[in-house]
């Protein structure tokens, strides 16, 4: 399949991820690549789009995700236990999109990037229709060579944007592509009872400098959350919540994926 869409408007036409965007808030699933098993990561992610979800993030297990809280560490733990490697995930990808147009984006960590390469880790990412790629160690002021190379095989490098100083939101927020990932909360991932930023401000500094939509994660895990940040932002990102449930149900968690998935993406609908 094509990375082109058609998009909503006669003439306009849209790579997935814009497409993801285009009608209605974005409900978007993380999920650690090979937990349990790669075969049920294919099956959770079918299950995932099944109920609704727009865009899909694939973690990549990493043996020192500085990023994660406890529940995405020991994912990523069971997952390398199991087997997991970064060519095991880019045959699950390539397989993936011969079943489904929603996006793909990989989570990962800077260092498998830079080991293989950056033009011949994105080459293969283009190859097997990834849409885009998530960094969460990578400096903003580190960015260019590897914005440079994943364009070139058509891959957006999704920018995060943390509660940090205006001036920073915007310069961050005008060499962003696909989508920016908007971190409600400093610290790592993990559920929160209480999001208290001033998301509200950090969305307008952010539309003020580009119109590529923002998403917020980091600690969503209720339809409450998700409707609450959907009134301010373009999209919503769960993760841990979805882990958890893997965590707890193991090769039996497709129904309970679907199932919370659905009532989230209901409640930003």
């Amino acid at each position: 399949m094509s990375r082109q869409s058609r998009g909503t408007e006669a003439g306009i036409y849209m790579n997935r991820i814009q497409k993801a965007f285009a009608n209605g808030k974005a409900f978007i699933s993380f999920i650690t690549g090979g937990d349990p098993t790669i075969e049920k990561t294919k099956e959770f992610v079918l299950k995932m789009i099944e109920a609704g979800a727009d865009l899909i993030e694939i973690g990549i297990p990493f043996s020192d995700p500085i990023a994660e809280g406890p529940v995405i560490q020991e994912a990523n733990n069971r997952a390398l236990a199991a087997g997991a490697t970064v060519e095991k995930l880019f045959n699950l990808i390539a397989d993936l999109r011969k079943e489904t147009e929603v996006p793909l984006v990989f989570l990962t960590y800077v260092n498998p990037v830079f080991q293989a390469g950056y033009d011949s880790f994105f080459e293969r990412c283009g190859k097997v229709g990834l849409d885009g790629i998530i960094i969460p160690d990578l400096p903003f002021e580190e960015q260019a060579p590897v914005r440079e190379a994943a364009g070139k095989h058509g891959i957006d490098l999704i920018s995060l944007i943390a509660p940090t100083s205006e001036q920073r939101i915007k310069d961050i927020a005008k060499t962003a592509s696909g989508f920016i990932y908007l971190v409600s909360s400093m610290g790592v991932t993990g559920i929160r009872s209480e999001i208290t930023t001033d998301l509200a401000s950090i969305t307008t500094a952010i539309r003020s400098a580009t119109d590529v939509p923002a998403a917020i994660g980091f600690g969503i895990h209720t339809p409450e959350q998700a409707k609450q940040m959907a009134k301010i932002a373009d999209g919503v990102i769960v993760g841990s919540a979805i882990v958890k449930i893997i965590a707890e149900h193991g090769a039996e968690a497709g129904e309970k994926v679907y199932n919370y998935v659905k009532e989230m993406k209901s409640a930003i609908s």
